[in-house]
């Protein structure tokens, strides 16, 4: 089966050229992020395979399925990005890949944690240079802190079993209450006990339209006085000009951010010798206790071989007529 791969990079080409010797489609790679210029790419391809910061709004659809594609395989668990009414409309398959590394983004959820509170970036900046000092870059025990978790599916129960391993008190907020989250002692409250109690607050939330923005000015204004706050889910649950506006106060202590809400004018792309044109993510980088990657928390070896074969094993079912309960929609 033919599909057209965007938005690839090297790293994407190695792991699923592995994972395709068993499958055998014909995969396109395009560099291009997907959008309703660059959709005609995908001409006389069945199948497109799409990242997080791809365009399959109704436009794109609309365009993909007259130039012939019947599946839409993503490469990630999150479909904020995907009309799926406009894909049911198409009849389009819509299939994803649910759950690849908990442990990949969990850990590097925790690792931003213990670098914002310890001051990592800033002290490795400083040896470098010869700075030998310790001020400025005093932190807390994470033992005895209260963290907060907004959202405890997989990433959110790998990050508390982590964090109960330091000894942390752990309150969590949720629409439903995961057994094993409570078996750890995670204590279920309220969003607003969350933000009240919490020395960190983490997201691990997916994004729809009742969850965009939840963290704006009213929920930072909860908080506690030098909350550390960090994101490594969607960018858009937080409201990004309210979050500097709480840094700029002070009440917000520390940010780690692994994710944007918008972030696909930016990530993955070499932008090094470029202004940067986005007001509000250039303000960001002024804060020295402003920690961010470019969603790279899916990061690891394991994430990247369990992404490539869940896609390719929903692209061969898909060609055969058959499921994998990985499936969105389908006709």
């Amino acid at each position: 089966m033919r599909i057209s791969f965007f938005s690839t990079h090297a790293f994407d080409r190695e792991f699923f050229d592995d994972a395709n010797r068993s499958h055998g489609h014909e995969i396109q790679y395009l560099e291009a992020r997907l959008t309703p210029v660059t959709s005609q790419l995908a001409a006389g391809a069945r199948g497109v395979c799409a990242f997080v910061n791809d365009d399959l709004g109704g436009e794109v659809l609309t365009a993909l399925h007259a130039g012939g594609v019947r599946l839409i395989a993503l490469r990630s668990a999150g479909f904020n990005h995907v009309d799926l009414p406009k894909a049911i409309d198409l009849g389009l398959t819509v299939a994803r890949v649910p759950a690849y590394s908990p442990h990949a983004v969990a850990e590097h959820t925790v690792a931003m944690m213990l670098s914002l509170n310890r001051k990592i970036h800033r002290a490795h900046a400083r040896v470098r240079e010869g700075n030998f000092a310790l001020d400025g870059l005093l932190g807390f025990d994470m033992h005895g802190r209260t963290v907060g978790l907004v959202g405890t599916g997989k990433i959110g129960t790998v990050v508390a079993r982590i964090l109960s391993g330091f000894g942390c008190r752990l309150v969590a907020y949720d629409v439903a209450v995961n057994p094993e989250c409570a078996n750890m002692g995670v204590q279920y409250r309220s969003l607003e006990d969350v933000w009240k109690h919490s020395d960190i607050v983490s997201l691990h939330a997916p994004l729809t339209d009742d969850t965009r923005h939840m963290v704006d000015a009213a929920a930072i204004a909860q908080m506690k006085p030098g909350v550390m706050f960090v994101n490594t889910s969607r960018g858009a649950l937080v409201d990004t000009a309210a979050l500097i506006g709480g840094l700029k106060s002070g009440h917000v202590g520390c940010v780690g951010l692994d994710v944007y809400e918008e972030e696909e004018q930016l990530f993955f792309r070499d932008l090094s010798a470029q202004v940067i044109q986005d007001d509000v993510f250039a303000r960001l980088l002024t804060f020295p206790n402003v920690l961010i990657t470019a969603h790279q928390a899916f990061f690891t070896r394991e994430a990247l071989h369990a992404i490539s074969a869940i896609t390719l094993e929903n692209v061969s079912a898909f060609d055969q007529g058959r499921r994998t309960g990985n499936e969105l929609q389908q006709p």
